[in-house]
């Protein structure tokens, strides 16, 4: 039997939240943006009046007032949103165990095993939990429903805003196939770029493409975004409240064009261990060990891993590893296609602090210090976005900018 998940999406929900206690503003365009007194400060959301003038998220506030003279703006309230965002969650609870957040305003429910004790039908209980959100919140959703994650995700951005849209195996060739390739889940800048250079523009395009093909492309996400295309997402929705550290932590990229000599190379690695580093903190874990993977233009590949001691979560010092690993392994006057930095062996900071009380204070006291300053790093990325600022540590060359890995590169988790 197929399960039913529903993925449920807060329609514009930083800018919904503040009409709240604003409803005389329902009715014009409005964004809530990081700082409303800057002209370079950038558009958190925004409600549909203000999408009705192309207001897009995170552009800057002037580049928005330039489509939009009359944008109103708002400051944002983080720990509101929080607030409404846990009570939002708390109600699906009311529905199922299996409630999965993605994000501050996103959740998947799995309610195979409940949905009976609702009236058995999806749609009817996926309308009913619309019904519910305003009733009690004044906010609204849009839900997709269908047989697996990523299908019931696509269904809730089908549709907004307010909507129930169901895909079933019946329909979704018809429905999700003809959808533009970077609508699916995970596709990110750098995998939309090779499928454009295969013909890939569509979800159906994806699905029909070889599998083994993609694989070497781009590796185990290559496979499974072709299987979440055919419809074969067998991913769980993890039980309200769990949360499983990740076993390793990692970021490749596939660049435009070949990386040529070792400055370049550098600046690549560099880009990729920084963004590493940055996610290992918002897990709060280190690693104890690194490994890189090559990729000529050839498509042959060659991988290589170190342990690291002390356990790190510090950009310079991933760089400087992955580095050395590169030099062993790799001749640097060789073209490189593709990189991958992942960090391997991962420990809680807390277990890793206790380890590092056994260095000499003088070199524990500079770890700390560079820890507060990237630290400090991540604060300025999360409220001006990642590419904001950089380490001065991190190589800059001409060839930096034009292979710069973006934020959408591929990502993993395991």
């Amino acid at each position: 039997m197929d399960r039913v998940i529903f993925h449920c999406d807060l329609n514009s929900f930083y800018a919904s939240v503040e009409l709240l206690s604003r409803p005389e503003l329902r009715h014009l365009p409005v964004a809530v943006c990081g700082d409303p007194a800057s002209r370079h400060g950038i558009i958190l959301a925004k409600n549909e009046p203000a999408k009705a003038f192309q207001v897009k998220t995170a552009e800057t506030i002037w580049q928005a007032k330039k489509k939009c003279p009359d944008l109103v703006l708002l400051p944002a309230h983080h720990g509101l949103y929080r607030d409404f965002s846990r009570k939002v969650n708390s109600l699906y609870q009311e529905y199922t165990d299996l409630v999965e957040p993605f994000g501050i305003d996103e959740s998947w429910l799995d309610v195979t095993g409940t949905l009976h004790l609702f009236g058995g039908d999806a749609r009817t209980l996926a309308d009913h939990l619309r019904e519910e959100i305003r009733g009690r919140f004044g906010l609204t959703i849009s839900v997709g429903v269908s047989f697996n994650k990523v299908f019931a995700k696509l269904g809730s951005d089908y549709k907004k805003p307010d909507a129930t849209t169901v895909i079933t195996r019946e329909n979704f060739k018809r429905m999700v196939w003809p959808l533009p390739v970077t609508d699916l889940l995970y596709v990110g800048r750098a995998a939309s770029q090779t499928f454009q250079q295969f013909g890939i523009r569509t979800i159906g395009d994806l699905a029909a493409f070889n599998r083994n093909q993609l694989f070497q492309l781009l590796g185990k996400n290559g496979a499974q975004l072709h299987d979440f295309a055919s419809g074969e997402d067998r991913s769980p929705v993890a039980p309200a409240g769990q949360y499983t550290p990740p076993k390793s932590i990692g970021n490749g990229y596939t660049f435009p064009k070949n990386l040529q000599g070792r400055e370049e190379i550098k600046a690549g690695i560099a880009q990729l261990a920084d963004q590493v580093a940055v996610r290992l903190r918002r897990h709060t874990m280190k690693c104890q060990g690194i490994s890189l993977s090559i990729r000529d233009p050839d498509f042959r590949d060659i991988s290589r891993q170190m342990r690291l001691d002390p356990p790190t979560d510090l950009a310079r010092e991933l760089t400087q590893a992955a580095v050395e690993l590169a030099d062993s392994c790799w001749n640097m006057s060789n073209p490189v296609r593709a990189l991958t930095v992942t960090a391997i062996y991962l420990i809680s900071a807390d277990e890793a602090g206790a380890q590092l009380d056994l260095f000499a204070a003088e070199q524990d006291a500079k770890r700390r210090r560079l820890e507060r300053l990237e630290g400090t790093l991540d604060v300025i990325r999360a409220k001006y976005g990642p590419g904001a600022i950089a380490s001065a540590s991190t190589p800059r060359d001409p060839g930096q900018e034009r292979h710069a890995p973006p934020p959408g590169g591929t990502y993993r988790e395991n």
